[in-house]
């Protein structure tokens, strides 16, 4: 064992040489709490030379509005610990810890070490915002997904953005195909609870008691082949997030009277099990039909639809905001470009006036499979959407424009049909710019025939 003698050790140059060593910034300040004393790390952290602090009061390297250490020690006469501080002009955070300097007695001033944790509190910061990041790309959509400039959507919008700020919950109405798991994605992705669960459930597509066994968990042995040690349920799954709830309108009454009292208590009940578990989930429901009509049928009950909206949100179908159309058209194409590795770069007029045309009864939903059916059916050198991509949506279209033909009149059958086979050939033609070959192949006849066709309605 080394056995030190004290009376040989030079504490002068001892504390001076530890001053100066250290990578902690230590400022002294006297009884009236200005600077006397620093070291040079103070320097390098704070980014004030020791000429400028010197004199300084104890709030100089300190950002407006913190509280100063040095000061609270004079104040108190009591040590200060593990405080955090922004420090000007740097910018740096540092922990500071505090103690007086009382000598006989008498205050004499303060002594201050500041730790900066300015690498951390960076690294924390970025860990924070990569996982924020993670979390969103693991949203099936985003509030950016919500495509138009509608009238009809820019109200829905700013309800979203209501919705995203409290924790009540939301039913969400609309016909199929109009994006209300988009929506719900979006207030969650939008909300405080964006960095828990978004849990999805379609209530439709489970009987009434795998529902329950899914939505509330069970205990192990509460039915046949239930797995040992029980299971959680999507409530609990959804903890301190949100749980969404799809086609809520297909629930059971038993059912929906334990989704009452988890509304109402907090709480869940797994199958099985007497024993309550608290949990906090943001509900949001979902349905294609009117609930209130359901609730005078006797098929919903009164009391869970008045729990579920209260923030009704009706989603608008497709027919009421057309003027959306090309912005999801544009939206869609650069989608299906990245899946079916495709540089389609835009749709003609005369296309687009067919999709803005069309009723959508399964609204954007069936826009997107139109678009994307389209580029399937695309050569592979074609570059631009057109109505010969649209057969369906085209014949539809044809087929309106021949009944008015027919509603306005002519002398005979015959004359009605042939001035229409006409018209259609010469549209055709003028399509494929003269082009024989791709006319006959759109019209489904051979060359042979198109040239008879075309001798006989004088087509050139």
């Amino acid at each position: 064992m080394v056995k030190i003698s004290f009376n040989s050790i030079d504490y002068q140059g001892l504390l001076e040489a530890v001053f100066l060593a250290t990578q902690d910034a230590i400022s002294v300040v006297d009884e009236k709490g200005e600077h006397i004393l620093v070291n040079p790390a103070y320097t390098k952290i704070t980014g004030i030379e020791y000429d400028e602090i010197i004199g300084k009061n104890a709030y100089y390297d300190i950002e407006e509005g913190e509280e100063s250490v040095h000061m609270k020690v004079l104040s108190t006469r009591k040590p200060v610990e593990n405080t955090k501080l922004k420090l000007k002009p740097s910018g740096k955070t540092v922990v500071a810890q505090a103690a007086p300097i009382i000598v006989n007695g008498q205050m004499k001033g303060s002594v201050a070490v500041l730790h900066d944790i300015s690498t951390i509190k960076d690294l924390t910061d970025k860990l924070e915002e990569a996982e924020k990041k993670l979390r969103q790309l693991t949203y099936k959509y985003k509030p950016e997904d919500i495509i138009g400039k509608s009238k009809a959507i820019n109200e829905v919008r700013k309800l979203i953005e209501k919705a995203a700020k409290v924790p009540a919950t939301v039913l969400l109405r609309g016909e199929s195909g109009t994006g209300k798991e988009l929506f719900a994605n979006s207030i969650h992705a939008q909300s405080p609870r964006s960095h828990k669960n978004f849990v999805r459930v379609n209530c439709a597509a489970l009987s009434d008691s795998l529902l329950q066994s899914e939505l509330f968990g069970y205990d192990e042995g509460s039915f046949t082949g239930a797995l040992k040690g029980g299971k959680k349920g999507l409530f609990e799954e959804a903890n301190k997030g949100t749980i969404f709830l799809d086609e809520i309108s297909e629930i059971s009454l038993n059912t929906q009277a334990k989704l009452l009292r988890v509304l109402q208590e907090k709480e869940i009940m797994r199958v099985g099990s007497n024993k309550n578990i608290p949990v906090d989930v943001r509900v949001i429901a979902a349905t294609n039909t009117d609930l209130s009509k359901a609730v005078k049928e006797g098929k919903f009950r009164e009391d869970l639809f008045y729990r579920l909206s209260i923030l009704p949100i009706f989603i608008p179908p497709l027919r009421e905001r057309k003027e959306d159309i090309p912005l999801l058209v544009k939206n869609f194409i650069a989608k299906f470009n990245d899946e079916y590795g495709r540089n389609i770069v835009d749709i003609t007029d005369e296309a687009l006036k067919i999709l803005q045309d069309h009723d959508w009864p399964g609204n954007v939903r069936e826009l997107e499979n139109t678009i994307g059916r389209a580029i399937i059916y695309m050569n592979i050198n074609e570059k631009v959407i057109d109505t010969i991509h649209l057969p369906h949506l085209n014949k539809k279209k044809q087929n309106t424009e021949v009944a008015v033909k027919i509603d306005e009149g002519a002398d005979t059958l015959e004359s009605v049909l042939e001035k229409t086979e006409a018209e259609y050939i010469k549209k055709i033609y003028m399509k494929f710019n003269k082009n024989k070959t791709r006319t006959a192949k759109e019209l489904g006849i051979s060359i042979r025939s198109l040239y008879y066709k075309m001798e006989k309605y004088g087509i050139s």
